[in-house]
């Protein structure tokens, strides 16, 4: 898959993140928790921080514990503004 595929348009490129699907109870939305190592800026210490998106799933084919890729989209509803690019690894 290019950069100019799905991910990069007129306006530039959009933001790509990598997590774990949290919840997939609702339809067409799943929550997709994204982890990442930042650095404390006093101390030094290597901390781990996540944030949950809410990403369409048009197919409805993603399930808890996967690992998908979400991309930044238009506002689609009040909270989603992300959606699923695909899926990188399928839960146990």
């Amino acid at each position: 898959m290019s950069q100019t595929d799905s991910t990069a348009g007129p306006r530039g490129e959009r933001k790509v993140r990598r997590g774990v699907v949290l919840s997939d109870r609702m339809d067409k939305t799943v929550v997709v928790s994204v982890q990442r190592r930042t650095t404390h800026p006093l101390y030094r210490k290597t901390l781990n921080r996540s944030e949950k998106y809410r990403a369409h799933d048009e197919t409805n084919d993603v399930h808890v514990g996967d690992t998908v890729r979400i991309a930044e989209t238009r506002p689609l509803s009040k909270t989603k503004r992300w959606r699923v690019v695909e899926v990188v690894e399928r839960a146990q």
